[in-house]
């Protein structure tokens, strides 16, 4: 079986996005890159997270979108996560989810600003939207890549939200974050007029988060 473990994280964040709240039922979809091999181990699609298999993962060719190993249909968004592969060098991981506040915001078409500096581990102090497409579709990989910029996070229009990071763990935890500035944001918008960090200090952030927490060692 071609990458196991790869295939186990991508079985145990697929929990975790359910156990943690952060999607439904069978929404979203989480992959792993390999660019020695250009494999890309991707969920299956419409299977339930809880019931998922090491066996039920697929592997695919990222350049090719052809099917290396697996019985399953992979996810539907299959060509979305390849986008992001292919036009992001450092991405390992995608991960891919319909959670509430996220949601909440591409739904409003809303960017989520810098309410808290929190937003500052999506690499930038907006995460903006990008314009709807049908889900599956290439259109919606065009419009996720045009949108996103600098940031490592997007919501997709009337659809949900998407990161990328150097590995699942890391990525993993942007989404989370991600859902919490969401969070915060609703919740200020529902008492009054948040405060917005102006862009100066939000730089100076943004350069402190590269080096936040515990660094390799060179």
């Amino acid at each position: 079986m071609l990458h196991l473990s790869e295939r186990e994280q991508v079985v145990e964040y697929g929990k975790r996005l359910i156990l943690e709240r952060l999607t439904n039922g069978t929404s979203g979809n989480l992959s792993i890159y390999d660019p020695q091999s250009d494999h890309m181990i991707i969920s299956p699609s419409g299977i339930p997270y809880l019931e998922t298999k090491v066996e039920d993962v697929v592997v695919m060719e990222a350049r090719t979108a052809k099917v290396v190993e697996g019985s399953r249909k992979p996810s539907s968004e299959w060509a979305l996560h390849i986008g992001f592969y292919l036009a992001e060098p450092s991405a390992r991981a995608v991960l891919h989810t319909h959670s509430a506040y996220a949601t909440t915001f591409s739904c409003l078409h809303e960017p989520l600003r810098a309410v808290h500096y929190g937003i500052a581990a999506a690499g930038v102090e907006t995460i903006p939207v990008a314009e709807y497409a049908t889900f599956g579709t290439p259109a919606l990989s065009v419009n996720a890549l045009k949108a996103i910029g600098r940031s490592k996070a997007v919501l997709l229009a009337n659809h949900g939200l998407i990161g990328w990071d150097v590995s699942m763990p890391k990525v993993f935890s942007l989404i989370k974050e991600v859902e919490f500035m969401a969070e915060l944001q609703y919740r200020a918008l529902s008492i009054g007029k948040p405060i917005i960090i102006d862009s100066e200090e939000m730089a100076r952030v943004i350069e402190k988060f590269k080096t936040y927490g515990q660094q390799p060692e060179v």
